[in-house]
């Protein structure tokens, strides 16, 4: 049986400000991107069906027309995505210009392989005046190979989903990026849903990344302003035994659903996929044959209705070809019946349109994070009638029994962080500041009914844009723009690399005799030197400090609502705007030591504590506990500077024999400094 716990239940406003038009057919995401269309690299961080697509023609098309430059070459990931670039006739909506595709100029229509025919396509349309071209990331890598970064002088390259770059030396477009960049001669503008990798790879390497100027467009206002979807429910799932004996009690027949089974390399996978949605299709009721038309699986559930089912899974090539051709016809975009389950295993993630999804179901932990906020985005679309969305990943609990024990606990691991992170980018935006004696309200926020109070820490929040103001006292400022621009834009990104770092996350769970801000200073401390290692310490300690603020103020959000609601409601409304506030009032003053106290796992724990069985949850404490390692000398080394900080501040030592775990903690770190350093173990 499995438990139902939903990570957190967000809700909208539904106000209907992120699908309404401007008077030249923009809509406020679109609006935002073009106003920066002078950059000459733009980097697009937006989520999934706001519209980025669009808002690249805008630009494109001014560069074109406006901006003296030659030609546009659109790259996209896959061939599918291709699609999204099709002629537009945007003059009907007031813009000045319609966005047009030559059809031999869509490569990703195109016969032959990437590195032969289109390639030579591609070579060919750099000779001609036409103005746009669409390629895969494919293509596109193997066109500049074989002709340099010179041939691209004065275009447009545009890269959407630009997640899949890597700064890797290894990752062949993320090289070439870095060259076209250092050439200084063409223009970049970059698209993504979701600004990480899973990997924890920097997507850019950080003098590249400086050189963009980015328009961000968060979740939360897209889903603020929707016209019908109102809440949003993340939750994951433990189970025991074959996922397929389970899978019913999270599948609701009556909710349009896309469901990922499982890799077949992956534990949660029988080896037998077709099987597997066989059992399904008759665990949901009776067949009744395949559509002739579509080649829909017809399931009579015992109510008595037909579902239409899309086997993505199936072997034949041809059946899924006549399937997946089905979903995509155009004329039946916005029919609602047309289908109403799509079961997958690669496909229909990312660049795959079906708005009237409600629920996205996941079997298995996926390797990567961008993919999991890819998936999750195919149900946030807004749609008629359509008031509710899920997002459920089942995970296999670990067994006792099971030999690949260790497997199954990074598993439930990577499931905590992706459950994290999502939160993160989920919650309203936050504009941190030091509360000092200048300090005062900021325009377009609103302090609440008693106003802004000069004399405490205070909360504003501007729900138009889902922003808050936040007060911290003793909070580090960034002095540079590089700084000042990654608190601005990436602090996710650096969450991100945090929760998915397995010795914090296991420490943060299972470490009893945790001090916190070992946590919460040395370790996220020594992951932002690794990731931004150009930055000074002062601009450390600054993104550090602002990285920590925004998941514990989150994840105390979250806890203080399902703290007031835990009596009385199983599922707590845990729209943060109303957590954030009733945290920041709770808490007389709002400072960084308090903060940096904090777990940012606890509440992750808690939630594990009452989804897994007890047996379970020992199971993992234990193969962790095994692993434990003693003090290392980079964590010495960094206590040891937390040491002389403290000793700055206080005019004396930490003491070893300190009542405060944290002053004795830092006190062991630069003791065992001393004796690395005589050991010759700094050399």
């Amino acid at each position: 049986m499995t438990k139902n716990i939903p990570t957190v239940s967000m809700n909208y406003a539904s106000n209907g400000s992120s699908t309404k038009s401007n008077e030249l057919g923009m809509r406020l995401m679109q609006e935002r991107a073009y106003e920066r269309r002078g950059e000459q690299y733009l980097l697009i961080k937006s989520p999934p069906a706001s519209g980025k697509s669009r808002a690249l023609m805008f630009v494109a098309l001014d560069k074109l027309q406006n901006q003296g430059l030659k030609q546009a070459i659109i790259v996209v990931p896959e061939k599918s995505i291709g699609s999204s670039f099709n002629d537009e006739p945007l003059t009907n909506y007031g813009f000045y210009w319609d966005w047009k595709v030559e059809p031999k100029w869509n490569l990703c229509n195109a016969p032959g392989n990437d590195n032969g025919g289109k390639v030579n396509s591609l070579a060919a349309f750099l000779e001609t005046d036409d103005q746009v071209l669409v390629c895969t990331h494919a293509t596109f890598r193997f066109a500049v190979e074989r002709l340099g970064v010179e041939a691209f002088d004065n275009r447009l390259i545009a890269v959407d989903e630009f997640h899949h770059v890597s700064a890797n030396p290894d990752n062949k477009l993320g090289a070439q990026l870095g060259e076209f960049i250092a050439r200084d001669k063409v223009h970049i503008v970059a698209m993504t849903g979701s600004y990480f990798r899973g990997d924890a790879e920097a997507v850019l390497a950080p003098e590249d990344e400086a050189k963009f100027d980015t328009v961000t467009y968060t979740y939360y206002e897209q889903l603020n302003g929707y016209q019908y979807l109102k809440r949003l429910n993340l939750g994951y799932f433990f189970y025991s035994g074959p996922y397929s004996n389970d899978i019913l009690e999270v599948l609701n027949a009556d909710e349009k659903t896309i469901i990922h089974i499982p890799n077949v390399n992956s534990r949660e996978s029988t080896k037998d996929k077709v099987r597997e949605v066989e059992h399904i299709i008759e665990e949901l009721g009776d067949w009744q044959g395949v559509d002739p038309e579509t080649g829909f699986q017809l399931v009579k559930t015992p109510s008595g209705r037909i579902l239409k089912i899309a086997d993505l899974v199936d072997d034949d090539q041809n059946k899924r070809d006549r399937v997946s051709a089905a979903l995509k016809d155009p004329s039946q975009k916005n029919n609602r019946d047309h289908v109403d389950m799509i079961i997958a295993l690669g496909m229909a993630k990312e660049g795959f349109d079906w708005i009237w999804c409600e629920h996205a179901l996941t079997v298995g932990y996926r390797s990567s994070l961008t993919e999991i906020v890819q998936i999750i985005g195919r149900a946030t679309r807004d749609a008629p009638n359509k008031t509710h969305a899920r997002f459920t990943n089942l995970i296999a609990e670990p067994d006792a029994e099971e030999q690949m024990v260790t497997e199954a606990v990074n598993d439930t691991l990577k499931a905590i962080a992706a459950s994290l992170l999502m939160e993160q980018v989920l919650a309203p935006r936050f504009e941190f500041t030091p509360k000092n004696k200048d300090s005062g309200p900021v325009e377009g926020f609103d302090y609440g009914e008693a106003g802004y109070n000069p004399e405490k820490t205070n909360v504003g929040v501007n729900e138009e844009t889902g922003k808050f103001h936040i007060e911290i006292n003793g909070l580090a400022e960034p002095k540079s723009e590089e700084a000042s621009r990654i608190c601005q834009e990436d602090l996710n990104e650096v969450i991100a690399s945090f929760v998915q770092d397995k010795t914090a996350i296991e420490r943060g769970l299972f470490d009893e005799e945790l001090v916190t801000e070992e946590l919460t200073q040395v370790r996220l401390g020594n992951i932002i030197k690794e990731k931004y290692p150009t930055l000074d310490e002062e601009d450390q300690e600054a993104v550090r400090q602002h990285a920590i603020a925004a998941l514990n103020v989150t994840q105390q959000a979250k806890k203080t609502l399902d703290d007031a609601n835990s009596d009385n409601d199983p599922s707590p409304n845990t729209a943060l705007i109303k957590g954030v506030r009733k945290f920041a009032m709770d808490v007389r003053e709002l400072d960084i030591d308090l903060i940096d106290r904090i777990n940012p796992f606890s509440e992750a724990y808690a939630i594990l504590s009452v989804t897994m069985s007890e047996e379970s949850l020992k199971q993992v404490a234990a193969v962790i506990s095994a692993k434990r390692t003693a003090l290392t000398p980079d964590d010495a080394k960094e206590l040891a500077l937390r040491a002389v900080k403290f000793k700055k501040e206080r005019g004396r030592l930490p003491s070893i024999s300190a009542a405060d775990p944290w002053e004795q903690r830092m006190a062991e770190g630069a003791a065992a400094f001393v004796r690395f350093k005589d050991e010759g173990r700094y050399d």
